[in-house]
């Protein structure tokens, strides 16, 4: 074979064979174009307004201020949006269960992040925020990503309670009835029983600390059996109550800011977040991406803070009039995340028997 014959054939092996590459790496690709595998808003956004509106779940407009991000969808880049709230197990369920006119993005409790993971439910994108996102907040390859946060604080009745509590020892050595919703049901009560084991040298897999703690004040007639609800709270009948931070600043400017008080408890608490996931099976997944592109971007941080929800992203600046609805940094020094979502998993599903057996059986 002659040289000029046997490099042309190599040539044309090398071409083949890159031609194949290039192929495989695109066919590999979250979003089956020639973007990559994390492309930017900028190149999204024109697959995205070639599909032209987002389906969401979860993710209603009173909730984390939503409605500001999906206006901006609209105005900025003439996006659709639709939305149908429902429960993080909800929103799971209908990922899984539905393939025509299928959801495209949701909004979960964190620990529903690794569940969509592990039933293969969520599609891959980091967005080019990725680096500001703390690695407790988010999935190694982008399976779910947390975009704000919410910490267990007390929200005070200040008409009702002479000394409002800023720590758990402050409660421990009050007169007054602690609302702490319904442990055997509700998240966000029995987050609260994780933030009082912080706080006593308990963690995810030990709630003996934030038992004990309950069942002290159980005995004194001081857990109230009033739920955390508005027009409880409106009533006057609840004292303090254990809320996330976002829920109980809302209540608070809802109802009279001048009567209530809201705080960290500085002695510990537990930061959880909920996190943006994208459907694997998305209807519009460039619009999706586009979305959770959004939602981590300044302007969409600012819109979570702005619904009184904790930016994840803490290197964006609020506006002043924004960052005054949120609660001083200072506050949260001893509030921790959930390091172990396994063992918390396990622990939520025996915590409705310790705590009827141990604190609501003293409830008087």
């Amino acid at each position: 074979m002659g040289k000029t014959l046997f490099f042309g054939l190599l040539l044309i092996l090398i071409f083949t064979l890159a031609a194949c590459s290039s192929d495989s790496a695109q066919g590999d690709s979250d979003d089956g174009g020639d973007l990559g595998e994390n492309p930017t808003l900028e190149e999204l956004l024109p697959l995205a307004q070639e599909e032209g509106e987002v389906i969401s779940v979860g993710m209603p407009d009173n909730w984390a201020n939503w409605k500001d991000t999906w206006a901006d969808l609209k105005s900025k880049y003439d996006i659709e949006h639709t939305d149908t709230d429902m429960s993080s197990a909800e929103e799971l369920a209908k990922f899984e269960n539905e393939k025509n006119n299928a959801p495209d993005i949701g909004d979960v409790g964190i620990s529903f992040g690794p569940i969509a993971e592990e039933k293969g439910l969520t599609a891959k994108y980091k967005t080019e925020y990725w680096d500001d996102v703390p690695d407790w907040a988010k999935d190694d390859d982008g399976d779910w990503m947390v975009g704000y946060t919410g910490s267990i604080a007390f929200l005070c009745n200040n008409t009702l309670v002479d000394t409002c509590p800023k720590s758990w020892e402050d409660v421990k050595n009050g007169d007054y009835k602690i609302s702490v919703g319904d442990v055997t049901k509700a998240s966000q009560a029995q987050y609260g029983v994780l933030a009082a084991s912080f706080a006593y040298g308990g963690d995810e897999t030990n709630l003996q600390p934030g038992l004990d703690f309950f069942a002290e004040l159980a005995e004194q007639d001081r857990v109230s059996k009033v739920d955390v609800l508005v027009p409880n709270i409106q009533k006057g009948e609840v004292e303090v109550a254990l809320l996330w931070d976002f829920n109980a600043l809302g209540y608070r400017d809802e109802l009279d800011a001048e009567k209530f008080d809201v705080h960290i408890p500085v002695d510990g608490s537990v930061i959880s977040g909920y996190a943006s996931v994208i459907n694997s099976n998305a209807s519009n997944p460039n619009a999706a991406k586009l979305a959770r592109a959004y939602i981590f971007s300044d302007e969409g941080q600012i819109n979570l803070a702005k619904g009184y929800a904790r930016p994840i992203r803490t290197n964006v600046e609020l506006p002043d009039d924004v960052a005054s609805l949120l609660i001083d940094n200072d506050e949260y020094a001893k509030a921790m995340p959930v390091n172990d979502f396994e063992a918390w998993e396990n622990t939520i599903k025996e915590l409705p028997q310790l705590w009827l057996e141990q604190v609501q059986a003293k409830v008087k």
